[in-house]
C-alpha cells in the first residue's frame, strides 16, 4: 500500500507557484529552513492545501525546528474543503535537506509514503482547576495556568508540562508561605490546546458571567527556561504596572517587561479585554525539542524551573493583592497570538 511518486522539492510557496506545471502526480516537499516559528509553521499548517491546489498527491515538510538530531517534529495542520485532502507528513531536517541536495544534483527522487495516522472520535477531557481564595474580594479572579495535553512524541516536558507545573507550584508556594491575597488566584490547567483550544474556549464560555471580574490571565507555554521578565498584552497602563512588578525580580535578573502575546490558552480571555501576561524566557533551545521525541524531562533545568515558578508567583500575587485592579485598556486592543501553534 501507500503512495509511490516522484518528489518535487521547493523552498517556498512562491517556488511552488512558479513550478506549478511540474506538480501534478508528484509528492511536494517543502524544504524550508527555520527562520521563526510564526513564519515557517505556515508550511506545516497550509502546505497540503497549496500542494493539492496544484495537483500533488501528497505533501511533505521539513520539520519546523531550529535544530535537529534526525528527529521529525509534529504539529497541527489543516485542510481546505475546496481542494483534495492529500496525505501530509513531516521529515527530519536532515532527511529533507538530503532530498533537496539530491534534486539539486539532477537526481530523480522517488518516495514511497505509507502512513498509519488516523483521526479518532473525540473523547472527553477536562480542565483541572484549583483556587487560593481571596480574603477581601474573592469574586475577583487572577488566572494562571498551562496546558496538560501534548503531542504523542516525547512526553511534552517543555510543551507544556513545565508551564503547568510552574503555575501549580507558584500558587502552592504562596499557600506554603501563608500569603493570602485580596483576590482569588485560580490555577487552570487547560486541556486540548494542541489541536483545538477547546479547554480554553470551554473555560471562557463556562465562566462567561465572571469575565468582568477576571483581573489578569497568565500562562507559560514557551518552555520553562531561564526567565528574563514578562510579556504583557493589555495596553499601555497594564504594561506600566508589569514593569513595576518585574522590578521586584532583580535578584534573578528577570526585570524586563515587553508588549507581546497573548499565548494560546489565555487568548480567548484576552479577546474579552482581560490583560494577559506570559513569561519571557530564553527560548533559544525551545524549537530544538518542540513537538518531537526530544521533549523530555531531562531538558528541564531545576534552577530555571524554580526561577519561572518565582516569576509567576510574584506576578499573580501582586495582581491579586494590589489595592486597585490591574488596569484594562480603554477599548480591547486587537489580539494577535505571539506564537501560533
Amino acid at each position: 500500500g501507500g503512495i509511490t511518486a516522484p518528489v518535487l522539492v521547493v523552498a517556498s510557496f512562491d517556488e511552488l507557484t512558479r513550478r506549478a506545471s511540474e506538480v501534478p502526480g508528484k509528492i511536494v516537499l517543502f524544504n524550508v529552513p527555520f527562520t521563526s516559528y510564526g513564519e515557517t509553521v505556515r508550511y506545516r499548517s497550509s502546505g497540503a492545501i497549496e500542494a493539492a491546489r496544484h495537483g500533488a498527491v501528497a505533501s511533505l515538510i521539513r520539520s519546523v525546528a531550529s535544530s535537529s538530531i534526525n528527529s521529525p517534529h509534529t504539529g497541527a495542520m489543516r485542510y481546505d474543503t475546496t481542494v483534495r485532502q492529500i496525505p501530509a507528513a513531516a521529515l527530519s531536517v536532515e532527511d529533507a535537506a538530503m532530498l533537496g541536495r539530491m534534486q539539486a544534483r539532477g537526481e530523480e527522487v522517488v518516495v514511497t509514503l505509507k502512513m498509519e495516522a488516523r483521526t479518532l472520535a473525540d473523547a472527553q477531557s477536562r480542565n483541572v482547576v484549583a483556587e487560593l481564595r481571596g480574603t477581601e474580594r474573592p469574586e475577583e479572579i487572577v488566572v494562571v495556568g498551562g496546558h496538560i495535553d501534548s503531542w504523542d512524541v516525547g512526553t511534552g516536558a517543555m510543551d507544556d508540562a513545565g508551564g503547568s507545573v510552574a503555575a501549580w507550584e507558584a500558587v502552592r508556594l504562596l499557600k506554603q508561605l501563608g500569603l493570602r491575597p485580596r483576590r482569588t488566584i485560580r490555577v487552570v490547567l487547560w486541556t486540548n490546546e494542541e489541536n483545538g483550544l477547546r479547554g480554553a474556549t470551554g473555560y471562557r464560555d463556562a465562566h462567561a458571567a465572571e469575565l468582568d471580574n477576571h483581573v489578569l490571565a497568565m500562562e507559560s507555554d514557551n518552555g520553562v527556561f531561564k526567565p528574563s521578565g514578562y510579556y504583557m498584552a493589555g495596553g499601555a497602563a497594564a504594561l506600566a504596572v508589569t514593569r513595576e512588578i518585574a522590578s521586584l525580580l532583580s535578584g534573578i535578573g528577570a526585570t524586563s517587561a515587553t508588549e507581546g502575546g497573548p499565548e494560546a490558552d489565555v487568548s480567548p480571555l484576552a479577546e474579552r479585554g482581560i490583560p494577559a501576561a506570559a513569561l519571557n524566557v530564553d527560548g533559544s533551545r525551545y524549537f530544538w525539542y518542540h513537538h518531537s521525541d526530544g521533549d523530555t524531562k531531562d531538558k528541564l533545568s531545576p534552577r530555571d524551573l524554580n526561577e519561572c515558578i518565582a516569576a509567576m508567583a510574584v506576578m499573580v500575587y501582586v495582581a491579586a493583592d494590589m489595592p486597585e485592579r490591574f488596569p484594562r485598556a480603554a477599548a480591547a486592543d486587537s489580539v494577535r497570538r505571539r506564537v501560533p501553534r
